[in-house]
Order: structure tokens, then C-alpha cells, then sequence
């Protein structure tokens, strides 16, 4: 499981590594041009990863290659959806971030079937083409509002925004989430199988679970622009994804209690991803939003190349057979910590009233 593990933690880690770049990259290159360079990294890493005959190949091919291409999509994407929504900007953001859930609830399932009809390898080039024409579409529509200033554009590295305390709380937390973030999404089928549930259980968690997300997503959106407001939204949020952690998944031994975490996990959960995303501009200003966006994001690098072998570690835990319950409760603690620095941030942003728009 660990060196398999490095696999999923390369790309993680390298599918944000374009943040403290992002700016200069978007005044220098251009959001199309990044584009364009990823269509190529992404599709071409899938066809490598299909002749690979040695796991160094995946992590070149999958880790890599398709890590740095992901990165390469993401910077742009997220930012345009910031951009060009001010009122409804939590809504913009849910819905396009809640694409990798359809896309989890759909690929999951193409590329199964065909694994089925026509084996692996031929499986990673469908879905390499697939990546292909989807990514396209994607340079050919998504553009910024406007260029980056030349102030920030021109530097390297930009680390104007870790002068804002409020955004030092942001990355703070975006670090330490993507350290139990991904403990669910990653390790939850390999629970229901050790627990002695039917195999179609863990089959099908992780695109049940990227579906209920997708709802996630967009109720988290729709929460912060038209409920309490985005900063309380993602203190809600990213704690109950914590609490979830630690009340539903420490005690799920039936398929009912699995069933029932996942569903929980993929809403509040998804609640997360677009909220933190969403507070972002009320945190930094419009004026810092690309500066901000890379640097925020790179938060995740660390999560996603570390988090995955610490909790294979915890799991495996030197015994023959895997004990899930020390990296459910790292991932439960890590993210009600958390979802304790929103509610900091809430207060600085609001004040203490609970029922005031934040």
C-alpha cells in the first residue's frame, strides 16, 4: 500500500504546484497558452502511464506528469469562476468545482467497464482522449475578467498576501485539511472491504460519494451567498466534515453506517472545498485574487504528498492486519481544528454575533 500510495501523493502535491507561480504565469503566459500546455501534460500522461512495465513509470507518468498538467487546469479555472461573479460568487464556485464530482460519479464507471471489456492499459487511453477533448473545450472558454496588475504579474513569487492575518488563517487551514481530507476519499472503500462488507460496497463508495459531493459543492455555495454568509459557511462545513469523521466512521460496521458517512462526507465535505474557496476574495480583495488563489492552493502540496503515507502508516500500524481507527481520528481532530481557525476568522470578518451574515 505505501509505495502504491506515493502514486496518488505525487499528483496530489503536484497538482498545486503552479500556485506561487500562478500569477506571473497568468500575466506572462495567459490563461489559454496554460491551458493548451495541459491538454497536452494530461493526455499525454495517460497514454505514457498505459505502456509503463515498472511503478517508477507511474509516478513519472500518473504522479508527475498528469500532477503538474492538473495544476496547470486548475489555477485558471478556479480563479476565472472568482472573478466574474461578486454576489453569487460561492454559487459560480461550487458549480465549477463540483465538475470533479461529476466526474468521479461518471469516469468511475466508464473507465470500470472498461477495464472490463478491454484490460487496463487500453482503459488508460480512452481515458486519456477523453482528458484530451474535454480540456479543449475547457481552453477554448475559460478566460480571466481581467489581466493580472503589473505589479504582481511581474514577480516571480508574490507573497504580498501573508501580510493579510486573516489570509495567514486561510492557508493555515487549507494545509492542514488536505491532510485529512483525503483519508475518506482514499481509504474509505479499503474499510468497508476489512469490515467484511460485499465487494460492490467498496466498489462503489468512491463514486457514490463523489456524487453526493457534487450536491455538496453547490448547497455549499448556495449556503454561503444566500444563508449565513461564506465565512460562517466554512466553519459549518469543514467542522461537521471533522465531526463526521469522528462520530459516523469511528463506529461504521454495517453498510448502512458506511453508506450513511459517505453521504455525509461527499455533502459537508463538499461544502468545504467551495466555501474556503469562496471566502477568499472577501479575505484578500479582487485586486490579489490570482496572487492569493496559487498560494492558497499550494497549501495542499504538503497534505498531498505527505497525507497519504502518514495515514497508510497509521493504518498498517507495524500489524498484519489494518486498523483504520488511528487515521480516522487524525483526520477527524486535524479537521475540526480547522474548522475552529474559520470560526477565528469568522469573528475577525463579523464580529461574535451568531446571526450575522459573514
Amino acid at each position: 500500500m505505501n509505495s502504491l500510495s506515493w502514486i496518488h501523493s505525487l499528483w496530489l502535491a503536484l497538482a498545486n504546484i503552479v500556485g506561487p507561480f500562478f500569477c506571473f504565469l497568468a500575466y506572462r503566459v495567459g490563461y489559454t497558452r496554460m491551458l493548451i500546455a495541459a491538454i497536452f501534460l494530461c493526455s499525454v500522461s495517460m497514454m505514457l502511464a498505459s505502456i509503463a512495465t515498472e511503478i517508477w513509470h507511474l509516478y513519472l507518468t500518473q504522479g508527475v506528469l498528469s500532477g503538474i498538467g492538473a495544476s496547470l487546469v486548475w489555477f485558471p479555472c478556479i480563479s476565472a469562476a472568482q472573478q466574474w461573479f461578486s454576489r453569487k460568487r460561492g454559487l459560480s464556485v461550487g458549480l465549477t468545482i463540483s465538475g470533479s464530482g461529476f466526474g468521479g460519479l461518471v469516469l468511475s464507471n466508464i473507465i470500470q467497464a472498461a477495464i472490463d471489456s478491454v484490460g487496463y492499459r487500453w482503459s488508460l487511453r480512452i481515458l486519456g482522449f477523453i482528458t484530451f477533448v474535454l480540456l479543449c473545450i475547457c481552453a477554448a472558454f475559460v478566460k480571466p475578467l481581467n489581466k493580472p496588475s503589473k505589479s504582481s504579474g511581474t514577480r516571480i513569487v508574490n507573497l504580498k498576501p501573508f501580510r493579510n492575518p486573516q489570509f495567514i488563517i486561510l492557508f493555515t487551514v487549507q494545509v492542514l485539511c488536505n491532510f485529512a481530507f483525503n483519508v475518506p476519499s482514499g481509504f474509505l472503500p479499503a474499510y468497508a472491504n476489512s469490515i467484511g462488507l460485499d465487494r460492490w460496497v467498496g466498489a462503489n463508495l468512491s463514486a457514490i460519494s463523489a456524487g453526493v459531493m457534487v450536491i455538496g459543492k453547490i448547497g455549499g455555495g448556495l449556503l454561503a451567498d444566500y444563508g449565513v454568509g461564506r465565512a460562517t459557511a466554512a466553519f459549518i462545513c469543514t467542522t461537521m466534515t471533522g465531526v463526521m469523521c469522528l462520530t459516523l466512521w469511528l463506529n461504521a460496521s454495517t453498510a448502512a453506517s458506511v453508506w450513511g458517512f459517505a453521504a455525509m462526507f461527499g455533502l459537508f465535505g463538499g461544502g468545504y472545498l467551495t466555501t474556503v474557496t469562496a471566502v477568499l476574495a472577501q479575505t484578500v480583495g479582487m485586486e490579489e485574487i490570482e496572487t492569493a488563489n496559487g498560494l492558497l492552493f499550494f497549501g495542499w502540496f504538503f497534505g498531498g504528498l505527505f497525507g497519504t503515507p502518514i495515514s497508510s502508516a497509521l493504518i498498517n500500524n507495524l500489524s498484519d492486519t489494518p486498523t483504520y481507527s488511528y487515521a480516522i481520528i487524525f483526520s477527524g481532530v486535524i479537521l475540526v481544528v480547522a474548522g475552529l481557525l474559520l470560526w477565528i476568522l469568522r469573528v475577525q470578518q463579523g464580529g461574535w454575533y451568531l446571526f450575522k451574515r459573514v
